[in-house]
């Protein structure tokens, strides 16, 4: 009895026919699955934004707790080089349709909404976006109560995506988080623990000249109105350093923070901040921002 002749042709259809039907399932779930995924990475954004303003708890607070409180702050978006909001006319100029949905780090993609900052890039970001988005949390006076400023920058691994509170000053730091890095568990991966991320709270960002007055130490050398690095992880600990630095810098937000000290009749040099050292002394000093960012390696 002879055995039946194989059908190669059927075989390919069959296989063809079955990949056809799983990319389609594929594709269903994963466009049945987009509006979820939007919505927990907005939520997770939110999230860490009342982290770095110190108004979430994780034991206790739930995702309603996070869009109630998240009310209380106004999304705007600056002009980094000049300090000033964009209302809806100066938006629709730029090519921002939406300034909820606008992405200062997917704007670094494009040439007409960034600028390549060429050598000068302590924190290693490659482009700076002309736009920036802010939240910011006004008194019943009008005047800002707290603003919340994204930051990122070049870590040991990848790039470190964050948030830095301000209080009314516009000078004293409230609280600082981490939502997105590729730093190495136990050691660079410490940016997160609250513990650490507790030393921020008080320190001053500015000097009386109106300079950045912190950063990062090496791990065991304190300094005054520095935080200590994490043992084990240089780079990394030098990575936010240089982040932070930056963003409060003249590259950053500084404009913007002049502008508005100046609309609320503060110095623009911020609050008083004697007891903290003027540029000079902090350039004398060992500390990590001083050395330009690195690639990938391995943690010191």
């Amino acid at each position: 009895m002879s055995k039946p002749k194989s059908n190669n042709a059927k075989t390919i259809s069959v296989a063809l026919t079955l990949c056809l039907v799983c990319s389609v399932l594929v594709s269903a779930v994963a466009v049945g699955l987009k509006p979820s995924q939007i919505e927990n990475a907005r939520l997770d954004r939110n999230k860490n934004i009342l982290v770095a303003a110190g108004m979430y708890d994780a034991e206790s607070d739930t995702a309603s707790d996070v869009a109630e409180r998240f009310k209380d702050f106004e999304v705007k978006i600056i002009d980094l080089n000049n300090g000033n909001y964009l209302d809806d006319d100066a938006l629709k100029a730029a090519g921002i349709p939406d300034r909820n949905a606008y992405d200062a780090s997917q704007a670094t993609k494009n040439q007409a909404l960034s600028e390549d900052l060429g050598d000068n890039d302590p924190a290693g970001i490659g482009r700076k976006p002309k736009y920036a988005k802010v939240y910011v949390k006004s008194d019943d006076a009008g005047q800002p109560e707290m603003v919340v400023l994204p930051i990122q920058g070049y870590g040991l691994w990848g790039t470190i995506y964050g948030f830095l509170t301000l209080e009314s000053d516009l000078n004293t730091i409230k609280g600082i988080s981490f939502y997105e890095h590729k730093e190495t568990p136990g050691l660079g991966a410490r940016i997160e623990e609250p513990e650490w991320r507790a030393q921020w709270s008080g320190i001053e960002s500015y000097d009386e000249n109106g300079n950045v007055a912190t950063g990062v130490t090496k791990a065991g050398t304190p300094k005054e109105n520095w935080v200590d690095g994490i043992s084990g992880a240089t780079l990394t600990s030098r990575g936010v350093s240089n982040m932070v630095q930056f963003w409060l810098g003249e590259q950053g937000y500084k404009p913007y923070l002049d502008t508005l000290r100046e609309q609320s009749g503060q110095p623009v040099e911020g609050a008083d901040t004697q007891a903290h050292q003027t540029k000079p002394a902090a350039q004398s000093n060992t500390e990590l921002a001083a050395l330009p960012p690195v690639a990938n390696g391995k943690e010191a």
